[in-house]
């Protein structure tokens, strides 16, 4: 087993580690300790919330959650000899749930999938699930099972949604900017269009005094994938990938978090995935000035590992640009495109039994592979969306004798 750099007691929160990490992007974040290029190590993760979500039936966690915390980051880890302009090589080598220990945190056998309400984060949905939901797995081997959703198994792509280095002060401000931008272009939307710098339970690592106000004042909150990776949220980038990073700033500061047992192409339930605290074995190399010698200057180059779940049947759904509440055409938007795709399986899956949320739960972290399939004719683009068959106990392929439906149970719900 790699060294541990980065330990975390999950029976405490974040803040209350010996070396706290951080869950603002910002370059003045201290590194939490060094390590030089070829070295192989294994850090430790909170959950993304600092387990706010509770192993229970009740989704009343998942409505009250308090957004200011996530995502609580493992790190920085800082590699010597990089500099601005280098190519932080990372390969993903292990990682998993949190081995079994003292506490109840997330990822000790289990995980948790949540629709988050549209007035707290919403989703890819919110529009037609606007209120919050909750899904419990839990962790057998490689394969995950839930009491709400039952009649499904399958086998997880374990990921970490989450790691990237340090943005420069210079991009941080250009992201703070022009995020303002678009927040001013409708700034009472909900759920907002952005999220905007927060010193709310911001958590700045190491640092103290000013450095630590100004870090909390400044700093980008993690939500989005940025330049520098964040949350990306890719499934595929699981042991055995690569990832090339751009290095921003000096020592690069690789931080990462939000571990993932499975999830599909979009997580689209906000907290589509299967969440969990957990491991991760890092190998870190550098290629000196790559970000010009390869052109990787604003987003991050990954070889996906060879490691995924084999299913070999799929049932898929297909969605154009058509927004048919309005009967209203759009061009080329991808975007409606995959949203009427993943609106047409739950309505499918609906017919099986299952609640429309609980269709929506299992989309977000299930291994579905999403994919743009022609964007090119003419108003209409056009996505599908690919649903392993073998995930359920049941057949669902369209037949003569029509969908079996069944009592399916239902998703945990809130109370007033």
């Amino acid at each position: 087993m790699p060294e541990i750099i980065f330990r975390v007691d999950q029976t405490k929160s974040m803040r209350e580690q010996d070396v706290p990490g951080h869950n603002r992007w910002h370059p003045d974040v201290p590194n939490a300790t060094m390590v030089k290029p070829g070295a192989e190590f294994r850090i430790e993760c909170r959950d993304w919330t600092d387990c706010q979500i509770g192993d229970n039936d009740s989704a009343n966690d998942v409505r009250d959650i308090d957004l200011t915390i996530p995502h609580m980051l493992s790190g920085p880890i800082g590699v010597e000899g990089a500099e601005p302009g280098d190519l932080l090589v990372v390969d993903i080598l292990d990682l998993g749930p949190v081995p079994q220990q003292t506490g109840d945190a997330a990822g000790q056998g289990w995980g948790y999938t949540g629709i988050f309400a549209k007035a707290n984060g919403g989703g890819f949905l919110t529009d037609y699930f606007p209120d919050s939901y909750k899904a419990i797995w839990n962790f057998h081997g490689q394969q995950a099972v839930s009491r709400h959703l039952p009649g499904i198994r399958y086998t997880g792509i374990t990921h970490p949604g989450l790691f990237g280095t340090a943005p420069s002060a210079e991009m941080l401000a250009r992201w703070n900017r022009r995020e303002k931008a678009l927040i001013d272009t409708d700034p009472n939307r909900v759920p907002p269009l952005a999220i905007p710098p927060d010193a709310t339970h911001a958590l700045a690592g190491t640092a103290t005094g000013d450095v630590a106000t100004r870090i909390a004042e400044e700093g980008a909150r993690t939500v989005p994938a940025r330049e520098n990776g964040g949350n990306q949220d890719i499934k595929n980038m699981t042991r055995g990938s690569r990832a090339f990073f751009p290095v921003y700033v000096k020592d690069a500061k690789l931080s990462a978090g939000d571990l993932h047992f499975s999830q599909g192409d979009g997580e689209i339930s906000f907290c589509g995935a299967i969440e969990m605290g957990g491991f991760i074995d890092f190998h870190v190399d550098l290629i000196k000035g790559g970000m010009e010698k390869y052109g990787i200057t604003t987003n991050p180059v990954f070889m996906p590992g060879n490691v995924e779940p084999r299913y070999t049947e799929f049932i898929s759904f297909i969605g154009v640009s058509v927004d048919h509440d309005t009967d209203t055409n759009f061009y080329m938007d991808a975007t409606l495109a995959y949203r009427r795709a993943c609106l047409n399986a739950v309505e499918y899956f609906k017919r099986f039994g299952y609640s429309g949320e609980q269709a929506y739960l299992l989309l977000g972290s299930a291994p579905i592979e999403g994919r743009i399939s022609g964007i090119v004719d003419i108003p209409n683009a056009c996505c599908s969306l690919y649903v392993p068959t073998a995930m359920f106990d049941f057949d669902v392929r369209p037949s003569a004798a029509g969908p079996t439906k069944a009592d399916r149970g239902q998703a945990a719900l809130t109370s007033a």
